[in-house]
């Protein structure tokens, strides 16, 4: 097996490997645990053309996909054929979270990873698909990490107006905050798997190891507990501007209801004048 080079590009939250399966005439049944693995023929059947040395493509359903020694043309013709699948994809800028990760083969030396590459002398056949899941992870995290970063943002201004005394929200964009919470933690908890390993690491202990080391190098775990942290503080201010909001608008019933109260005492002292 020769050295191989991964391009990992986060595209989107969620993809359906079954549909694909079903496109490629694919007969088997995928779960959420696994990743669509394309090569061969079926991969150039999508390609049109002949597919490069050890070239695959596996497909992630939590939205990223992995081209291993694919050149960018290939990459191109992939995403174009996965947009007609998963149409909520952005053509123009599938790019925008990305990596690059090289694994190379040596003789005699011990596992080495670096920003670049990791450099292993086994030649097992789990080495590239379990490569291949940690930087989709990461690229993944990356993407969730900035929308993370976004509703951050948008709490922001609403503890800002809530400093000034102008805190004016309704019902409907709380409950839209919320879902935005929630879908955020369901994408990051739940569907990435962050602390869910592949099947090969419970059976063979080298593939074990290798998992957790490189696991630990691309900080998978911290960074899942930075988000779980986030996340669990923004439920909470969501919580408080709930409560606050639901406060302001029993105050202004009541006002409300003094308000007509006085103007119907008005009423009556004024028919009783007459």
């Amino acid at each position: 097996m020769n050295d191989l080079k991964f391009k990992t590009y986060a595209v989107t939250n969620e993809i359906d490997l079954n549909k694909i399966a079903v496109e490629c005439n694919i007969k088997k049944k995928y779960t959420w645990e696994e990743p669509l693995i394309l090569q061969d023929a079926v991969l150039e059947r999508i390609l049109g053309e002949q597919s490069g040395e050890n070239e695959k493509i596996l497909v992630f359903s939590f939205g990223s996909i992995v081209f291993v020694n694919s050149d960018k043309s290939h990459t191109e013709i992939f995403m174009k054929y996965l947009k007609t699948i998963k149409n909520d994809i952005d053509i123009e800028h599938y790019d925008r979270f990305q990596d690059d990760y090289d694994l190379h083969f040596t003789e005699g030396e011990d596992i080495d990873f670096t920003d670049k590459y990791v450099q292993i002398s086994s030649r097992e056949l789990f080495y590239p698909e379990l490569v291949s899941i940690i930087i989709a992870k990461s690229v993944a995290l990356e993407r969730i990490e900035e929308q993370l970063g976004k509703i951050l943002d948008n709490i922001e201004s609403k503890i800002d107006n809530l400093e000034k005394g102008k805190l004016n929200i309704g019902n409907k964009e709380l409950a839209r905050t919320t879902s935005r919470i929630v879908r955020h933690e369901y994408n990051t908890i739940a569907y990435i798997m962050i602390l869910d390993k592949p099947d090969i690491t419970w059976a063979n202990s080298e593939a074990a190891l290798f998992y957790e080391k490189m696991s630990e190098f691309f900080e998978l775990n911290d960074r899942y507990e930075v988000i779980k942290s986030k996340t669990e503080i923004l439920k909470s201010i969501v919580d408080g501007l709930s409560d606050i909001s639901s406060s302001i608008r029993g105050l202004f019933l009541e006002w409300i209801v003094i308000i007509l109260i006085v103007i119907e005492v008005i009423l009556m002292f004024l028919d009783l004048v007459k």
